[in-house]
């Protein structure tokens, strides 16, 4: 068990923390969240023990790991760290990355070292790459090859610090099934991540952290269906928010698309919304304002309010209310839309604003 008790964390421009209290239990799955600069992964490297909190205590099963004279070189065997940069040795294998920890930190002979080590890789997918440098691998395989080398040192305790955020789209998956098995197995885990999806997934805990402190605490379906703190339901209604610019002479629909479905997955939005964003997008946007203004610059925005779409698309240039053409687009659109309001911002970047709901 960790346990936070009045931590502050003080910097000469900043001050992260004012007073966290908190408690992680042996098995839990726990999310830490919120806006940057709350100090989410301050607090992990306090608990490993990489940064000192400036007053307050950190307790790992009753010690104090704060105390002065406490044992660093003991909380690293107890407590492993992924970072998002992976931070592999460049200049040695896959193996040896595994290896080397070993012998320094847990001073077991070499041929256990790699056996455990081998075992490891194994555990995620990557006995085979055992051979290979850390820059013949992809991001997902050097991040993989990160939670091998934690998983090493049989650690009570795994810290991720944001680990997918280095990672192209594509990679992702790979590393949070990896996580998510680690999950199934009771590996008691402590995760920063900005993907709400996956906190939802994988999470038994979610810290929320705003104003200094652990701000609100609760199961995922507690702090993102039924939040109590007006900071909370602000952040949370701010992540139900997909926000797309498209520059009219420079887009790329594909990874629009992309955008969409990854969004509509987060929201667990039912097929029939998914088309009604698409079909927005194509028609309106696309088809009408972009044939009207090829030049302009949208702002897309669809908030999903646990019964329909509310619309607000923005673009610039000068006035103009797509809703006056008479064309297919328009017709079809009208059939399914509600609340339809125009108007037009002299003074503001993207003047004309259209708001409506989806019916």
């Amino acid at each position: 068990m960790i346990r936070f008790e009045h931590i502050s964390k003080v910097y000469e421009n900043a001050t992260p923390h004012k007073d966290v209290n908190g408690v992680i239990n042996d098995g839990e799955v726990v999310a830490i969240i919120g806006p940057s600069g709350t100090g989410k992964s301050t607090l992990l490297r306090m608990i490993n023990g990489l940064e000192t909190p400036t007053s307050g205590k950190i307790f790992f099963d009753e010690e104090e790991i704060t105390a002065p004279d406490y044992d660093m070189t003991s909380l690293r065997r107890k407590v492993g760290m992924i970072f998002q940069s992976f931070n592999l040795f460049n200049n040695m294998s896959v193996l040896d990355n595994l290896v080397v920890p070993q012998l320094d930190i847990l001073q077991i002979d070499k041929q256990t070292a790699r056996e455990h080590a081998l075992d490891a890789l194994k555990k995620v997918g990557l006995d085979k790459h055992a051979m290979r440098m850390p820059n013949q691998l992809s991001g997902g395989q050097k991040q993989r090859v990160a939670i091998a080398r934690a998983l090493v040192m049989n650690p009570e305790v795994i810290l991720f610090d944001e680990p997918t955020s280095a990672l192209d789209p594509t990679m992702v998956g790979e590393v949070e099934n990896t996580i998510k098995w680690l999950a199934q197995s009771g590996t008691t885990m402590v995760i920063v991540t900005h993907d709400m999806k996956f906190v939802r997934e994988v999470a038994t805990k979610v810290f929320y952290m705003d104003e200094g402190e652990i701000y609100e605490e609760g199961t995922p379906e507690e702090i993102f269906d039924h939040p109590k703190r007006s900071r909370t339901k602000a952040f949370v209604s701010n992540e139900k928010v997909l926000d797309l610019i498209i520059d009219g002479r420079n887009f790329d629909f594909a990874v629009l698309n992309q955008n969409i479905d990854e969004y509509c997955q987060s929201q667990h939005l039912e097929k029939f919304f998914h088309y009604n964003i698409k079909s927005v997008l194509e028609e309106l946007v696309v088809q009408v304002i972009f044939s009207h203004k090829k030049d302009a610059n949208v702002l897309f925005s669809v908030f999903f309010n646990g019964e329909k779409l509310e619309y607000k698309i923005k673009f610039d240039g000068t006035k103009y209310d797509p809703f006056t053409e008479d064309n297919l687009s328009i017709k079809i659109l009208n059939g399914n839309i509600s609340e339809y309001s125009y108007r037009y911002h002299e003074q503001a970047t993207r003047p004309n604003s259209l708001k409506f709901n989806s019916l």
